[in-house]
């Protein structure tokens, strides 16, 4: 009962870390391992050339994507300028990363709510993909997929804010030193395992 209480314990962890990960690099080896494939093939006339090999990749890059707006936002790594929040005092820095989060949460809520009328749509209509004749409301379907995991990790991090409230955030000069700091220390590490 215990062990079985930690492995899904571990197991939710690593979803958390790692979930929208796993699919995008499942996303860039597919793209990798067929686009490779479709140069060999090009340059072996016997084999006949992968007519759907581009259509496909095109579809992972799209996964891609829109796996990783969640990701984004569970990793903190959203484009946005905070050298102007570093000026402000700490407490209004923090009201403010944590309003972010939710409007982000609800910025994404608004785009799934309309890529359900796209993917309802595709789905009445029946269209399919010119070359793999796929259904096109399963490729939109990752667009939803990606829309919905933002909501949820845009709450999640303004939760986890609002949960810290009271420990001390970095200024984005000291978070870039820590972070330069522990890149110098993880390629010192990799130099040390190859010698």
């Amino acid at each position: 009962s215990t062990f079985k209480g930690v492995s899904c314990m571990k197991i939710i962890k690593w979803l958390d870390l790692h979930f929208e990960e796993f699919f995008m690099v499942v996303f860039l080896v597919l793209i990798t391992v067929v686009s490779l494939m479709q140069v060999i093939v090009r340059n072996i006339e016997v084999i006949p050339s992968l007519t759907w090999a581009e259509e496909f990749c095109r579809f992972c890059w799209i996964g891609s994507v829109f796996f990783s707006l969640p990701y984004t936002i569970r990793n903190i790594n959203m484009l946005r300028v905070c050298v102007l929040l570093d000026l402000l005092p700490e407490t209004v820095h923090k009201l403010i990363n944590i309003a972010t989060y939710f409007i982000t949460a609800a910025c994404m809520a608004l785009l799934a709510y309309y890529s359900v009328d796209v993917v309802s749509y595709l789905m009445e209509s029946g269209e399919v993909s010119p070359a793999m004749q796929w259904p096109m409301w399963a490729v939109y379907s990752t667009m939803l997929i990606g829309f919905t995991l933002g909501i949820a990790r845009g709450i999640q991090q303004g939760i986890l804010h609002i949960m810290h409230f009271s420990q001390k955030e970095l200024t984005t000069l000291e978070q870039t030193m820590q972070d330069a700091a522990q890149e110098a220390a993880a390629g010192k590490r990799m130099e040390g395992g190859a010698d």
